[in-house]
């Protein structure tokens, strides 16, 4: 008996063993959903990067132009690929919340000095030296960025412009300033709280075209949540009849997951076919 149960204990010792050693024929090959782009800016000085999410069927669908997403902090360890996913779910046709849209992610360098205006705050200037010359960036973008994307793919003239944080505080600035920049405006947790709040005191250049602008805030404080809230009751107060406007506060999110959920809602706010 003893030695039937040694032998069943060998065989199957034996058995699982020589299943554990077969390993399929395995082909591994990249797996890629767009491309990067870099090149040397001469507005900058500087190398740069972009990273660009294609719809499905790009380059199968030669005749097709698409809208395209410009996303601040756009690198591929920041919100470039999780944010490229929402628009590729969002573009599904049994979901119809976004159109079908080329993202272009732009990677940062030094975000501080790209997204800030010169400040009068003497504390934080001498925490941050680097900053204010957003400027040189919006220029950056306005002269070498869109032409780049537009000369590269094959893309509509709507341009759509997501930011948060400093990233929202400077495309508040580029909606101000130059609103015609981009059709459609993203702004989740700005940080208009940088300069004394000086931004919110500006007066926006006007504009004639249609624009859909899009608000969010989470839990992130009396400040955070109070300036976002001027912004959107300024924009209000400025818009056009061509102008769509939204806000959403966000009570679960705080400033450091925000943005996700925010898009979410941005895209159903303004692109979501009504059903």
């Amino acid at each position: 008996m003893k030695n039937q149960l040694l032998f069943s204990f060998l065989f199957t010792l034996m058995f699982c063993g020589s299943k554990a050693q077969e390993v399929p024929n395995v082909i591994k090959e990249p797996l890629s959903i767009g491309e990067t782009l870099t090149f040397t800016s001469s507005v900058l000085g500087e190398e740069r990067q972009l990273n660009v999410y294609l719809p499905n069927g790009y380059a199968e669908n030669k005749d097709k132009e698409y809208p395209v997403i410009y996303l601040l902090d756009g690198s591929m360890d920041e919100d470039f690929i999780h944010i490229a996913g929402l628009v590729q779910f969002g573009s599904f046709s049994w979901i119809e919340m976004v159109p079908e849209s080329i993202v272009v992610g732009i990677a940062n360098v030094n975000r501080n000095r790209d997204y800030t205006y010169p400040s009068t705050d003497k504390e934080y200037v001498n925490k941050y030296p680097e900053t204010g010359h957003s400027e040189a960036f919006i220029q950056f973008v306005e002269e070498e960025v869109q032409p780049l994307v537009e000369n590269t793919f094959r893309v509509t003239d709507e341009k759509t412009l997501i930011g948060q944080s400093l990233g929202g505080l400077v495309a508040t600035e580029i909606l101000f300033k130059k609103p015609d920049l981009f059709t459609n405006y993203i702004i989740v947790s700005p940080s208009l709280w940088y300069d004394y709040e000086s931004l919110l005191k500006m007066k926006p250049v006007s504009y004639k075209g249609e624009k859909k602008i899009f608000i969010a805030v989470g839990k992130e404080g009396e400040v955070m949540e109070r300036v976002a809230n001027e912004l959107y009751e300024k924009l209000q107060k400025e818009k056009g009849k061509k102008t769509t406007l939204g806000f959403k506060f966000l009570p679960e999110q705080d400033h450091g997951d925000a943005l996700h959920l925010a898009v979410y809602h941005a895209f159903e706010t303004l692109f979501a076919k009504k059903k």
